[in-house]
């Protein structure tokens, strides 16, 4: 007999939990199913522990640089790995454990633990048991994938989520792949004091980005130590004694590099391969995505797909959005749509990236015209005081509504100062709205109405 439910919530990621409790507090009967660990990538192997590495290389980076601040350390900065992976593996843990006992301790919703799998529209088996619900949502997230590369598979390599279980310092950790991820452990095991290399196929790192920004972040990296080799030819990879040998043919550098350990940051897949979708009506695209509507809803009617399973998006805040959306429009009578939100995210190196919006060559794809500014960080007082002064500003705006299109903010507070861009674009408000108002001083924000006074129009 098949346990009834008024919703079913698949994967205990960012979207799941919160939309599991609004709709079991709305008076529905839920379930929540999840395989393994609760929280998803965020909590167990992406924003949090990463995060807890980033602020523990910063200590270990600073300390190196306290003398340059009148402060005296001592002369070696040591780094205990297991004592950094103990303090990531307890913030983890706090956060996992704080999620589910939310969900088991909330009325009117059941956890189940276990493997979902479709055997009709609207039923899923779990470990022999069937549930049904004319409403289910898909939240099962992602994983590490690896490009098709000549001898990986005969090569010990790490990924971001294996990372989490390292409690030693390579001695050279190579990376393959140089965009947010790859970026952010290059820097992390560069401040814990391994060599690093990075190699990358693109001509440059973070492609996605406007080539002044992608340059600005190699170069920081680069002052740091870290060793960047973009526009490769090829990669081979290859055993050499106890550590990885990569071949790169690329021109202008060696012909390979040669790691004890090697972390390939290259790409992500979706966890759709074992759902059984078929037995829903469910297709995926080529790379495993389920296609969804505007409004998340999946072919199926009544099936959901939400976070980096639908392609809509590959980061916490936008799955995190995706059950905002969902929310509204079931519980609240709302019409909003995935199209509406404006892209928004941030790369964690240190200083940060904060993005919203368009970049520049989204703009010229486009053929609109547009005015464009871009500021030093040097001009900005509170990166001289902390002795920070890596990055730039940059914006785009419409020269008729004068709303900003786009902008990109690497720096100190990068990651944070971008909020006043991002109110600004989803209440439509006008450039000239920052301009006029009064920031304090001193703080990096304050920069933003000069950024503006800069605006010329965007050239070719």
């Amino acid at each position: 007999m098949a346990n009834r439910f008024d919703a079913i919530i698949v994967g205990a990621g960012q979207a799941g939990p919160t939309l599991a409790v609004k709709l079991a507090s709305s008076g529905r009967k839920t379930a929540l199913i999840e395989r393994n660990l609760f929280g998803g990538t965020c909590v167990n192997t992406g924003c949090t522990p990463t995060k807890t590495l980033v602020a523990s290389a910063r200590v270990a980076h600073v300390a190196r640089r306290a003398g340059a601040y009148g402060i005296g350390v001592g002369s070696n900065v040591s780094v205990d790995m297991r004592k950094v992976k103990a303090r990531k593996d307890s913030v983890v843990a706090v956060s996992r454990d704080g999620l589910e006992n939310w969900l088991r301790a909330t009325a009117n919703l059941t956890v189940v633990k276990g493997h979902a799998r479709f055997v009709g529209p609207r039923a899923l088996a779990v470990d022999g048991k069937t549930y049904e619900s004319e409403q289910i949502f898909l939240n099962v997230g992602g994983r590490p994938s690896a490009p098709p590369i000549e001898g990986l598979a005969s090569v010990p390599y790490l990924t971001s989520s294996t990372m989490m279980d390292v409690d030693f310092l390579p001695e050279h950790l190579v990376i393959i792949g140089g965009s947010y991820i790859g970026l952010e452990f290059a820097q992390i095991y560069r401040r814990f004091g391994a060599e690093v290399t990075v190699v990358e196929l693109s001509p440059r790192v973070i492609p996605r980005e406007d080539p002044e920004i992608s340059e600005a972040i190699r170069e920081a990296l680069e002052q740091e130590g870290v060793k960047i080799h973009t526009g490769v030819e090829c990669i081979q990879a290859r055993k050499e004694g106890a550590g990885v040998e990569l071949g790169v043919r690329c021109q202008g550098t060696a012909p390979s590099v040669r790691g004890s350990h090697l972390l390939v940051a290259a790409g992500r897949r979706p966890n759709t391969d074992d759902l059984d979708l078929q037995a829903a009506g469910i297709e995926t695209d080529a790379q495993g995505y389920i296609p969804v509507d505007d409004t998340l809803m999946t072919k199926t009617p009544g099936v959901f797909a939400l976070g980096d399973a639908n392609r809509r998006g590959a980061f916490t805040h936008t799955s995190y959005n995706d059950h905002e959306i969902v929310a509204a429009n079931l519980l609240e009578g709302a019409r909003r749509r995935v199209s509406e939100r404006i892209p928004a995210y941030a790369l964690y190196v240190d200083p940060p990236l904060g993005r919203v919006g368009m970049t520049e060559a989204e703009v010229r794809k486009l053929g609109r015209p547009a005015l464009v500014a871009t500021l030093p960080m040097q001009r900005v007082a509170r990166a001289y005081e902390r002795g920070e002064t890596n990055g730039l500003m940059k914006a785009l705006v419409d020269p008729e509504t004068k709303q900003i299109l786009g902008a990109a903010i690497f720096g100190i507070e990068g990651d944070e100062v971008i909020h006043v861009l991002i109110l600004a674009m989803n209440a439509k408000l006008p450039y000239t709205a920052i301009q006029s108002a009064m920031p304090i001083h001193p703080t990096v924000a304050e920069l933003l109405p000069t950024l503006f006074a800069g605006l010329a129009p965007l050239q070719g």
